[in-house]
């Protein structure tokens, strides 16, 4: 089916979204843009943080939110450049970032993410705490483009460097590299800002993947990288040293309790991740969830 054979389908997808995020209030939603040099922008919008390049042709943007946002993302990038987004690369599979897909797409860009994605948006899926099933998506949401392992993107004067993070956030999850700008897109493997990460465990998510990832991230930046997470305030790398610390901290807290022949709920009840709770600013519910997810992903 071609993308003017989708545009009315796409259409009633976008009302639907917009009616299922209703709560969200997209009619006052902003989109905040921070130059962070060399023709690229942090993004702020709704939902998961994105980061927009551009060249001389086009623009490369990471992410796309809710469909309902799309309007505002296109008028934020419109007023940083007079290029259309060639390419539109989601991180990872979960609405607050591939929302936006299809109606970026219907306008000519290329929706590009790592195999699983499509196959998790194509498929949809279950989630590990609650049992909640995700439907499918329509085709035009779907990702036009996929790849395994590595990709480079290229829009004239500019390239990003996609590269698969195994079993992190998801099983499916894409970090970018905007090398000339040196600005790092972490997807959700990075979330801040009185959370913690979600571990999808039911998509391949695993503790242990989210930590080898940063140390892939923290190998590659230096003290000048300016670090995009999927939620969360702009970071260097000092503070992505810091949020390791609290991945570790939190993975072997649990670990223990898991030698120790504690059950799920015995760790939950616990409560091991007291004093980094005070630190994320996170509450308690969000603490016994990111245990849940860190025992099923350890005994996995």
């Amino acid at each position: 089916m071609n993308r003017i054979a989708l545009a009315a389908l796409a259409g009633a997808s976008i009302l639907l979204a917009g009616s299922a995020f209703a709560q969200q209030n997209f009619a006052n939603a902003t989109v905040k843009p921070t130059d962070l040099g060399k023709r690229t922008w942090m993004l702020e919008g709704q939902g998961g943080n994105m980061v927009a390049a551009a060249g001389d042709d086009g623009v490369i943007l990471v992410d796309g939110e809710f469909a309902p946002m799309h309007d505002k993302i296109k008028a934020a990038i419109a007023a940083v450049s007079d290029q259309k987004v060639k390419y539109l690369i989601n991180t990872h599979y979960h609405g607050d970032h591939t929302g936006g897909n299809q109606g970026f797409w219907l306008e000519g860009a290329d929706v590009v993410a790592q195999t699983n994605t499509k196959k998790y948006l194509a498929e949809g899926t279950t989630n590990a705490l609650t049992g909640a099933k995700t439907a499918p998506v329509v085709a035009g949401n779907q990702p036009s483009t996929t790849y395994a392992e590595s990709l480079t993107l290229h829009v004239k004067g500019r390239t990003a460097q996609l590269n698969h993070m195994h079993n992190a956030h998801t099983g499916g999850d894409t970090a970018v590299w905007f090398t000339d700008a040196n600005v790092l897109a972490t997807g959700d493997i990075v979330s801040t800002g009185g959370r913690y990460p979600n571990i999808d465990v039911a998509a391949g998510g695993n503790i242990k993947g989210i930590i080898s990832a940063v140390d892939a991230y923290l190998k590659r930046s230096n003290a000048g990288t300016k670090i995009v997470p999927g939620h969360g305030a702009l970071m260097n790398k000092a503070g992505l040293v810091e949020y390791r610390a609290m991945l570790v901290a939190s993975r072997d807290a649990v670990a223990k309790l898991i030698k120790d022949g504690k059950s799920e709920d015995e760790a939950v009840a616990a409560k091991p991740l007291a004093d980094i709770q005070t630190k994320v600013g996170a509450n308690d519910m969000a603490s016994a969830n990111f245990v849940r997810l860190i025992y099923k992903s350890l005994k996995a």
